[in-house]
């Protein structure tokens, strides 16, 4: 009896087992070959002036090869306009940059490759350091820079004729075709030298001209600090003083001897870099600086209103006051405009928009709890004369305005990404200047990340959902949409679709989350009769959510392997993650991971019951950056867990830069006590396994937090396991690196919870 009744329940369970069994394994050296599982999605997408083509770059997988295509607006049809050819020399692959730290930069701030000019008949391509100017009519391209030394940042004058760019932290001028070139700021730094004696060379070391440094750029979004005037007479920049800020030295451990390269980086309560704005014209010759507010200790965003007139941002080093100042260039007057103010801090983006009508601008404020677009109006002759009025909050309700990514002047249209009805989906909606006609422009739910063109008749619409790779098209605003480019199906593999709930925090805050289940066990017990154990996948921070309707990538293909091999892995975005109103984000504010960790663990425990399949004594948990920093705060401030992975994190508040820090824990004098309370502090308490990975050139958190850590626990006599990848920065990229962290990190979770 026995010898048949074996058999018959291997044929039952055979029986029962679902289509997955059959898909192809996702494997970690399938994640990070080149172009991955869904293939490389197209770089660098440009509107050309003219309003006839949508251009961008697309290499093959490995990213070596490739060619500018464009779409012609009329009729939808991709082409070549540039063969691989010709792009190799005027647009080459990342993999021919120096080294991490350069490729990072180049990706994380998306650096520009090439530009379009104004009579969209020419294209100027930077490549290497040296720039191109390509004629289309002809095909041949032209280097308009010899100089040693790297140019960066080029902008076409407005009428095209002259193109403005940045070397050694200053900025030049020269003739489009390279000619006539010249430094028009040769006079910025007279001043700040002023003591110097005859030998110093370099007194004015740290000054940057246009250029942005790494706080502005990382903290606050800025990708630009020079601006052409719209008549084409004037360019406005932003001087940047960083002699006083103290540096961090990135060692390279390659060869024999090690070199060190110091980056400018202020951490919390350390001086910031001193910034002013000055106005040169296209020539050169005196720089006229302009005087705004008293001494402000930043100035995240400035522009031009029209031609003589100049807008500008201000804030204040605890970024709970921004103002915003109109300036006259000639006279050098300058009026307040308009100051937002808030309790918890006033959030730094681009939505500031000057009305084509040349009387008006539109600004986002969350000042009514949610961030939402407020139209404004100024005195259209005298602008100095008043303050601006508010005339209309344009949006309204318990969600929130994610950008403004266009204003079309002839119907009166603001077009701005935005989340009504549910924070894990962002889509396209539109609303009339007078905040009438609001209405969804996109279709199909999930994440459409939308690039409006300039005069608003089309649509650059790039849509995922956490089941669906990325799909990009081009669509009209009048309807119809035509294919760009589509992500490698990933249908052979066989994807589980996670569960997805909503839970509540402590205080009965709603909370979403997601679980992926093993297919064994997603309808109830696994198979083999044993309870499911959970890996937890945190961030828990104001920079991002892990809850979303989003194409995941590498990461979440990542945990669809962990679940195939009989794991489940558990997200929530708790208290303290953006995109859902002040309170909601400010409910951390001043203190790192109490919140953020009691949110974790209600969820935890409403969860388990939910799920009975799950084993609530095997549970691990993992995150990166600020995702590590929870891991390492859990398993230091509570029993919950076996251990985890820690990729990146910043163990003392004091070790992180001022500005993102001070914005959420307050200034260091003010808050010392929870400063002080670092997860350094409490390395004794460790609880569990842990795998602590850095690399050794992160210029963003550097590895002093993860040495500072280790150094703790030994002193503590904790064990743990220590993993840092040279030459590596925040990403930790590159195909060996990745596949050795995820295979480290796949081995760490599994001998946790074998």
């Amino acid at each position: 009896m026995r010898r048949i009744l074996l058999p018959m329940v291997l044929f039952l369970l055979c029986a029962c087992l679902p289509a997955f069994s059959q898909s192809k394994p996702i494997t970690i050296e399938s994640l990070f070959v080149p172009g991955g599982l869904t293939g490389r999605a197209p770089e660098t997408f440009r509107w050309s002036p003219d309003g006839t083509k949508l251009t961008f770059v697309q290499r093959d997988d490995s990213g070596e090869h490739g060619q500018l295509m464009y779409v012609d607006l009329a009729t939808g049809k991709v082409d070549t306009l540039l063969s691989e050819t010709k792009l190799a020399s005027l647009a080459p692959p990342a993999s021919r940059l120096k080294d991490d730290r350069e490729r990072e930069r180049v990706s994380r701030y998306s650096v520009a490759s090439y530009s379009w000019a104004p009579d969209s008949k020419h294209i100027l391509f930077s490549a290497s350091g040296q720039l191109w100017y390509f004629t289309l009519e002809s095909g041949t391209g032209v280097q308009v820079t010899q100089s040693s030394e790297s140019n960066e940042d080029p902008k076409f004058s407005p009428d095209g004729k002259r193109v403005a760019f940045l070397r050694k932290h200053q900025l030049y001028v020269m003739d489009a075709k390279g000619e006539s070139q010249h430094l028009v700021t040769d006079d910025a730094n007279k001043d700040l030298t002023k003591g110097c004696n005859k030998d110093c060379t370099d007194c004015d070391q740290g000054i940057l001209n246009g250029e942005v440094d790494w706080v502005y750029a990382e903290e606050l979004s800025v990708r630009s600090n020079y601006f052409w005037s719209p008549d084409g007479r004037e360019i406005a920049f932003l001087q940047t003083d960083e002699r006083k800020v103290p540096s961090y030295p990135i060692t390279d451990f390659s060869g024999q001897h090690p070199s060190v390269d110091h980056e400018t980086y202020p951490k919390a309560g350390d001086p910031n870099p001193a910034v002013r704005i000055g106005v040169v014209g296209q020539g050169g010759g005196k720089v006229r600086w302009v005087q705004i507010g008293n001494n402000p200790e930043y100035m995240p965003r400035f522009g031009w209103v029209r031609p003589g007139l100049l807008w500008a941002e201000t804030l204040d080093r605890k970024q709970q006051k921004m103002e915003l100042y109109f300036v006259e260039t000639g006279s050098g007057k300058s009026r307040l405009m308009l100051t937002e103010n808030s309790d918890a801090w006033v959030e730094v983006n681009s939505n500031f928009s000057v009305l084509k009508s040349a009387d008006g601008f539109l600004w986002t404020s969350w000042r009514d709890g949610f961030t939402h677009i407020y139209r404004y109006s100024f005195e259209k002759n005298d602008p100095l004369s008043a303050d601006a009025k508010l005339e209309k909050q344009l949006t309204s309700g318990e969600w929130e305005v994610l950008s403004i990514e266009d204003v079309d002047a002839e119907t009166s249209t603001v077009y701005f990404t935005a989340n009504p009805g549910d924070p894990r989906q962002t889509n396209l909606y539109a609303v009339q200047l007078d905040g009438s006609g609001f209405r969804r422009v996109s279709t199909g739910d999930g994440t459409h990340h939308s690039n409006v063109a300039a005069g608003a008749k089309f649509i650059l619409d790039n849509y995922s959902t956490q089941s669906t790779p990325p799909k990009i098209q081009l669509c009209k605003l009048n309807g119809g949409c035509s294919k760009v480019w589509e992500a490698r199906s990933v249908a052979e593999y066989g994807l589980s679709a996670p569960k997805q709930l909503e839970l509540k925090a402590e205080d009965g805050t709603k909370l979403y989350g997601w679980l992926l289940l093993p297919p064994d066990a997603a309808n109830g017990p696994a198979l083999s009769g044993k309870k499911v154990p959970l890996i937890v996948h945190i961030y828990g921070g104001p920079a991002g959510q892990t809850v979303t309707d989003a194409w995941g990538g590498d990461r979440a293909l990542f945990h669809q392997m962990l679940a195939n091999k009989g794991y489940a892995v558990f997200s929530v975005d708790n208290r303290g993650t953006p995109n859902r109103g002040r309170k909601f984000m400010a409910a951390s504010r001043l203190q790192f991971g109490g919140v953020e960790l009691r949110d974790q663990l209600a969820a935890l425990d409403q969860l388990l019951p939910q799920f009975p399949q799950l084993d609530p004594k095997r549970l691990a948990i993992w995150g990166w950056s600020n995702g590590g920093s929870m891991t390492l705060f859990a398993l230091t401030h509570s029993d919950r867990f076996a251990g985890g992975v820690a990729v990146a994190p910043v163990t003392d508040q004091h070790l992180y830069d001022s500005v993102y820090t001070e914005r959420y824990m307050g200034l260091v004098n003010d808050n010392a006590a929870n400063y002080n309370d670092s997860i350094v502090a409490h390395a004794a308490d460790l609880h569990g396994s842990l795998l602590l990975v850095h690399g050794l050139s992160d210029d963003n958190v550097h590895p002093q937090n993860s040495i500072q850590m280790v150094d703790a626990f030994i002193k503590a006599g904790k064990q743990f396991n220590l993993m840092v990848y040279p030459g590596k920065t925040h990403g930790i990229a590159g195909r060996e690196a990745r596949t050795h962290l995820f295979h480290a990190i796949e081995d760490q979770l599994g001998g946790i919870l074998r």
